[in-house]
C-alpha cells in the first residue's frame, strides 16, 4: 500500500489552529505574525528564582517561572508544603521565614504564592530587597496596601507581574480591542459574572497540624482559632484573609471589564452592593451570593453577580443564570468572552478584522515569559502594579458596600471614598504585631 500524502495549504492549517484556539482566522494570522517568542534563556542567562508560600498556586506558578530561571529556594511555614517543593523543583535551600531567603544574592526573581493577607508584605519587602516578582493575584487586602504597593515598586524600579494571566490570552484581548474600537457602538453596560461562593459550617476547633506555624501563617489578621477549613485552599472564603470569590475570580474579570472600558488606571465612581444569602455563623463569612451595581465616569454601567443569580439583561445566560465570564453590552450588539469562549450577538463582529489603524492593546501570549522579558527589558509587563491595583480596587470596594449593604462613593483620582467616614475606615485594616510594617523593615 501506497502512502497517502495530504497538501495542507498555510491558509487552511491557519483557519485550523485558529479554530483550535478558539479565535476568528484574521486574528490568530494577526497575532502569529506579530508573534514574539519568549527567549528560552541560556545557563548562563537564568535568574535566580524564590518562590515564596509553596502551596498549589504557587508551585504551579514556579513550574511555570522555571523555564525562564533556576530554582534557588523555597520558602513556606508550612514545612510539609516547602519540603514538597524543595524537592520538586531540585531547589538547595528551604525557609520557614521568608525574609531569609530575600536576604540571598543569587535570587532575582521572587514567585509570590502566599494567601491574600501576605501578598503585600511579601511584595515589598520583595522590592526593598532588590527583587522583581511575579505575584499572585488579588494583588493586596486592601486598598491602603495597594496604594503602597505601588509607591515602592516605582520608587525602587522594580518589575511587578501580577498573576492576572487572562491578559495574556488572546481571547479576551480580542474581546477588549474589539470593544474599545466601537465594534459594538457605544459601551453600555459591562456585567462581570463570577463563580458563587460555598455557603458552609460551623466549623469546630481543631489542633494545628504538625510543622505548621499557625501564628505566622494569620500574619497580620486576628488572632483566632484552627478549625482545618481556615487555612490553605479554604482561606478565600474568610473575610479575614480574602474577600470571597469577588476578589479570588474578581480579580481577573474586573481586570479584563477594566480593560474593555479603557479604564485599567482608573475605576468606578459608585458601588451599590448587597448580599443575597446570610452566611452561616461560625462558618465562611464571604458574601457567597451577591450583586453589585457600578457606575463609571464616562456613563458605562457595570454589574458584578455571582453566576447563580440571573442578570435581567445577560445576553448569554438567557435568564437561567449568569454566565462566568465578562459580557460587554454596547449600542449595536454585545461580546462575551470567557476562558473558554469568545462569541457575540452577531458573529461578524468578530469575524470582520480590525482595520489597519485600530487601537492596539499590550499583546502577550504566554503571562511568565511576559514577566522574564521585562525583568531583562526593565520596561512594564502586560499587568504591571498598578493595574493590578486597580483591578482588585474595584474587588475591594465591591466588598465593603456589600458588607456595609449600602452605596458608596469612590474618586477614583484621588483614591478616596466621597463623604462616608466608616466606609473610608474600611480602606485598611489594623495589622496585628509583630506582622505589621515593622516585620520587614
Amino acid at each position: 500500500m501506497h502512502p497517502v500524502h495530504i497538501h495542507v495549504s498555510r491558509r487552511s492549517f491557519l483557519k485550523a489552529a485558529a479554530a483550535a484556539a478558539g479565535l476568528p482566522a484574521w486574528f490568530y494570522h494577526e497575532s502569529q505574525a506579530t508573534a514574539a517568542a519568549a527567549k528560552q534563556l541560556g545557563p548562563n542567562d537564568r535568574p535566580g528564582i524564590g518562590l515564596i508560600g509553596c502551596g498549589g498556586q504557587g508551585r504551579g506558578d514556579c513550574n511555570w517561572a522555571k523555564n525562564f530561571g533556576t530554582v534557588i529556594a523555597v520558602a513556606d511555614v508550612d514545612e510539609n508544603h516547602a519540603a514538597e517543593a524543595k524537592k520538586q523543583f531540585n531547589a538547595q535551600h528551604q525557609y520557614s521565614d521568608f525574609r531569609r531567603l530575600l536576604e540571598r544574592d543569587d535570587i532575582q526573581v521572587i514567585i509570590n504564592g502566599t494567601p491574600d493577607h501576605w501578598h503585600t508584605l511579601v511584595n515589598v519587602a520583595a522590592a526593598r530587597a532588590g527583587k522583581d516578582i511575579y505575584s499572585e493575584k488579588p494583588l493586596t487586602l486592601t486598598i491602603d496596601e495597594g496604594k503602597t504597593l505601588v509607591k515602592e515598586i516605582r520608587k525602587r524600579k522594580r518589575i511587578l507581574q501580577v498573576g492576572s494571566q487572562q491578559r495574556s490570552d488572546g481571547k479576551f484581548r480580542l474581546a477588549c480591542e474589539l470593544v474599545r474600537n466601537g465594534r459594538i457602538g457605544k459601551l453600555q453596560h459591562i456585567i462581570v459574572g463570577l463563580p458563587t461562593g460555598p455557603r458552609e459550617g460551623p466549623f469546630a476547633k481543631q489542633p494545628v497540624p504538625t510543622g505548621f506555624n499557625w501564628d505566622n501563617y494569620l500574619g497580620q489578621t486576628p488572632w483566632t482559632e484552627f478549625n482545618g477549613k481556615n487555612h490553605h485552599w479554604n482561606f478565600r472564603w474568610w473575610y479575614q484573609f480574602s474577600g470571597g470569590q469577588m476578589t479570588d475570580w474578581g480579580a481577573h474579570h474586573n481586570d479584563i471589564a477594566q480593560w474593555g472600558n479603557g479604564t485599567e488606571r482608573s475605576g468606578p465612581i459608585e458601588f451599590d452592593g448587597k448580599s443575597l444569602v446570610a452566611m452561616i455563623p461560625g462558618g465562611y463569612d464571604a458574601a457567597s451570593r451577591y450583586r453589585v451595581e457600578c457606575r463609571y465616569e464616562n456613563g458605562v454601567t457595570m454589574t458584578l453577580i455571582d453566576e447563580s443569580t440571573p442578570h435581567e439583561r445577560g445576553v448569554v445566560g438567557e435568564g437561567k443564570k449568569t454566565p462566568n465570564g465578562v459580557q460587554f453590552l454596547g449600542s449595536e450588539g454585545w461580546i462575551y468572552v470567557s476562558r473558554g469562549e469568545i462569541r457575540a450577538s452577531k458573529t461578524e463582529l468578530i469575524e470582520t478584522p480590525l482595520p489597519g489603524d485600530a487601537i492596539r492593546l499590550y499583546k502577550s501570549d504566554n503571562h511568565m515569559g511576559n514577566f522574564f522579558e521585562s525583568v531583562r527589558s526593565r520596561k512594564d509587563p502586560i499587568c504591571d502594579v498598578e493595574i493590578g491595583h486597580r483591578s482588585i480596587s474595584v474587588a475591594h470596594l465591591a466588598v465593603i458596600s456589600v458588607r456595609l449593604g449600602r452605596k458608596i462613593r469612590w474618586n477614583p483620582k484621588r483614591e478616596e471614598i466621597v463623604g462616608d467616614k466608616e466606609a473610608s475606615s474600611w480602606l485598611k485594616r489594623p495589622m496585628r504585631a509583630p506582622y505589621d510594617w515593622s516585620f520587614i523593615s
